[in-house]
């Protein structure tokens, strides 16, 4: 029993990191769904429970009744598999976010919390956090990809095909903005990153405002968010990749979309704006109301732009991301390197 109690308490942590985020994420849909109506000046949701406060949950049993199809000529395997490949690529990052200093768990389960070092408030602290992010994200193109290559529709392949090109485009920008974060810190450990911003000026959005802004951009069409939602165009695609998903298949579909989202506005906590750093009120507090902020700043941001042509993503991304990525990442080691050799 003594040997598997540190196998049992990690489970538990992953456990309690899962339905948080899932809970998250079917509240995100409300959340997205307010503000938007607020923008539009109109009410949103607010017929299913108080509030609207039990739309999430209405909208997943609809998704859950609805009827399964499978269409006629499609891969039936991979067909199945993509909308499994999207959800775990979005859900598997969050493995490496670091969300407070402490998750109290030494007053549930005493000194195994210390001994077994469980009490950290990540679930796994890998030194190379960040590539562990790149890594991992970056496959989850695949099960778009594949989703629309299976469904066996122009469409849908049409929207593979843009989810690709888009995918490599901006994913240089992004790795590029986080570069500069990342000579400053000395660290690829997430954890690290946070520690080095232990006050409001050494956050990092302050001494990389550039890297920030391209962060933001970059990140919202890796997502594929307005106005980069090209590759689920309503008006060309029909849906896009999704075109030929039905019941939960669409529904895991739109939990990845969700729960990516969740997840950029936490990684841009942690990298730019100091994690769970902040006075007074419990670290948790402070992660989850900047994450939610910038739920909000994508939300906002959906509902002020207009979608882009696809010509000109891809030429945004091409010929002004990357070179001003490029130009960043140099400034900012000469800076760094000047300021080592004769200024400390």
């Amino acid at each position: 029993m003594e040997s598997a109690l540190p196998v049992i308490l990690v489970l538990v942590k992953v456990l309690l990191v899962i339905v948080a985020i899932l809970t998250f994420v079917a509240y995100l849909t409300l959340l997205e769904r307010k503000v938007l109506g607020w923008l539009q000046v109109r009410l949103g949701p607010n017929r299913v429970g108080p509030w609207g406060l039990l739309q999430p949950l209405a909208d997943g049993a609809k998704l859950l009744l609805k009827e399964e199809i499978t269409v006629s000529g499609a891969n039936r395997i991979i067909y199945l598999a993509a909308p499994l490949i999207v959800v775990t690529c979005a859900l598997v990052p969050f493995a490496v976010i670091p969300f407070a200093k402490g998750l109290g768990l030494e007053s549930i389960f005493g000194q195994a919390a210390a001994k077994f070092d469980l009490n950290t408030g990540v679930v796994a602290d890998l030194n190379v956090g960040i590539l562990f992010i790149f890594a991992i994200s970056s496959l989850g193109v695949y099960g778009v990809v594949l989703g629309g290559w299976a469904s066996n529709s122009k469409y849908s392949l049409l929207g593979a095909i843009r989810a690709g090109a888009q995918m490599i485009s901006y994913e240089l920008g992004l790795s590029l903005s986080v570069l500069g974060v990342l000579l400053l810190a000395g660290t690829l450990s997430l954890v690290g990153i946070v520690e080095a911003q232990d006050s409001v000026w050494k956050w990092y959005v302050f001494r990389q405002p550039l890297g920030f802004i391209l962060f933001l951009i970059a990140g919202s069409a890796e997502i594929a968010r307005t106005p980069f939602d090209l590759m689920e165009c309503e008006n060309e695609l029909v849906a896009g990749y999704q075109t030929e998903y039905s019941s939960m298949k669409f529904g895991l579909f739109y939990l990845g979309e969700y729960a990516h989202l969740l997840f950029l506005s936490a990684l841009m906590t942690t990298l730019y704006f100091g994690g769970w750093q902040g006075p007074i009120l419990p670290p948790i507090f402070w992660f989850l109301a900047k994450t939610f902020f910038f739920v909000f700043v994508f939300v906002w941001i959906r509902g002020t732009y207009p979608r882009l042509r696809y010509d000109r993503v891809m030429t945004f991304g091409w010929k002004v991301l990357l070179p001003v990525g490029l130009l960043n990442v140099m400034a900012t080691a000469f800076v760094y390197t000047f300021w080592r050799q004769y200024m400390s």
